[in-house]
């Protein structure tokens, strides 16, 4: 099975690989998740960069706590989905694979330690929307498809 893929792989373009995790992490309800908005006004999903030494979880745990300061207890992985994209901000163009994960609790333990960010919660369907990432916008439907199966 072929990997979900998002934005246009130009040919003859040198990508810089930027491998990035992930987290949807609903309200008790289940009815919102939680995105971060960059400086720039884009939407994400919590998570970020994994950096050197770090395997998906320790990075998962590091960029929560920089843009939410939550601690949280992982559940379902949904998988990888690949994004080929332009930064004009960074003036590079990005292979960037998402590796998308479920948050089945969390506990604010403190203010983020990234203070540039603003943080808020939507409607699931709403949060799709506003996303910026094809593959954000995934791993939110994944999750939202194992929430209708849990209820059947």
């Amino acid at each position: 099975m072929s990997l979900p893929t998002f934005g246009e792989k130009i040919p003859n373009v040198d990508y810089t690989a930027r491998y990035g995790v992930y987290a949807v992490i609903p309200d008790e309800k289940k009815e919102r998740i939680v995105l971060v908005q960059a400086p720039n006004g884009a939407w994400f999903l919590p998570g970020g960069q994994i950096e050197k030494d770090e395997d998906h979880i320790q990075a998962l745990d590091r960029e929560l706590i920089e843009e939410l300061g939550f601690t949280a207890t992982l559940g379902q992985y949904f998988g990888q989905a690949d994004e080929y994209f332009y930064s004009r901000h960074r003036n590079t163009h990005y292979y960037n694979p998402a590796y998308i994960y479920e948050v089945l609790h969390f506990e604010r333990i403190s203010e983020p330690l990234e203070d540039f960010n603003h943080v808020s919660w939507f409607p699931v369907d709403e949060a799709i929307k506003l996303l910026k990432r094809g593959s954000h916008q995934w791993g939110v439907q994944m999750w939202k498809k194992s929430q209708n199966k849990n209820k059947n």
